[in-house]
């Protein structure tokens, strides 16, 4: 027999008994997920065909769904539904594929996972359904997906957040607002007592704050130490926010718990800039704190001479 015979025979060999190997090796279902998660939509299907188990997962509970989804492969994803695919499962973190989807941004995914009974309400161990999760990110075209298909914008995470807060957060305008006409609550406030409001103005977002005030939002609500979006604002010295806040009537004679206010919280943490702005906002520098202090008092104890002579001017 020639070496082409035996090649020949040989390549004949392979083809005959190849696929009973494959559909009996140990590995079918992770070959099932790795051809997923590139996207190799003709191995998918003989594997399936050759006996894996389409809803077979990894260690962390992960399906082929979910890995296909993360990678953002529309059409394995169709072809793994089509074929039998858990929508709904869950990972050991409770993550579903439609949290994947809303996490990487997949808007066409996630359009096609809540077509096919995805459920919007299903969340994570911290809490967070896929609409937080859009929200956080600011994908406002998932977000707006989610709304129709009836996601609740009132919703919180252990943390007591919202979608509009992590939104808020994260600086996202165009989502803040979806969800305000959404009928968010703009005056949920989280386990540390603080809103929307508060959350944006500590992070410097002026267009969110701005959002937030155009809605209605309470300007002068407190968190659970009494402390206001403008202390906050002014505690981090954010000064286009703080002159935001004031010129749209916040207080700026509001005391925390500890009797604090915008002008002591300037001069505590030396953003001896925004004092100025304050004053002429009308804030009392004879208002004491819990301790009798006044913010000159506080100026002198905390060694900040450049506040101790503005307040001395005026």
């Amino acid at each position: 027999m020639s070496v082409r015979d035996i090649s020949l025979l040989l390549g004949l060999l392979a083809i005959l008994i190849g696929p009973v190997a494959w559909a009996k090796g140990p590995d079918l279902n992770k070959e099932l997920r790795v051809a997923a998660s590139i996207g190799d939509n003709e191995t998918v299907e003989k594997l399936l065909d050759a006996g894996a188990d389409v809803n077979a997962s990894n260690e962390f509970h992960k399906t082929a769904l979910m890995m296909a989804v993360e990678n953002g492969n529309l059409e394995t994803v169709a072809l793994l539904l089509s074929r039998g695919a858990d929508v709904n499962a869950r990972t050991v973190a409770s993550c579903t594929a439609l949290t994947f989807a809303a996490e990487n941004g997949h808007i066409g995914i996630t359009a096609l996972l809540i077509e096919r009974d995805a459920n919007v309400h299903d969340r994570t161990r911290a809490g967070w359904d896929s609409l937080m999760i859009a929200s956080r990110y600011g994908i406002a075209d998932i977000v707006e997906q989610l709304l129709y298909r009836g996601a609740d914008p009132k919703a919180s995470d252990k943390e007591g957040r919202t979608a509009l807060m992590h939104a808020a957060e994260n600086g996202h305008a165009k989502v803040v607002d979806l969800l305000l006409n959404a009928h968010a609550d703009k005056e949920a406030s989280d386990k540390e007592g603080a809103t929307a409001l508060i959350i944006a103005a500590g992070e410097g977002h002026a267009e969110v704050v701005d959002t937030l005030l155009r809605h209605g939002a309470d300007i002068n609500a407190r968190d659970e130490l009494g402390a206001t979006a403008l202390i906050w604002a002014t505690g981090q010295g954010h000064a286009g926010v703080t002159a935001q806040l004031l010129e749209q009537g916040a207080d700026p004679n509001v005391q925390d718990s500890d009797g604090v206010t915008a002008l002591m919280e300037a001069v505590t943490t030396k953003h001896n800039d925004l004092i100025r702005t304050l004053l002429e906002h009308n804030a009392d520098p004879s208002l004491q704190d819990s301790q009798g202090r006044t913010a000159v008092g506080i100026a002198k104890q905390k060694g900040n001479e450049e506040a101790v002579q503005s307040l001395a001017r005026r």
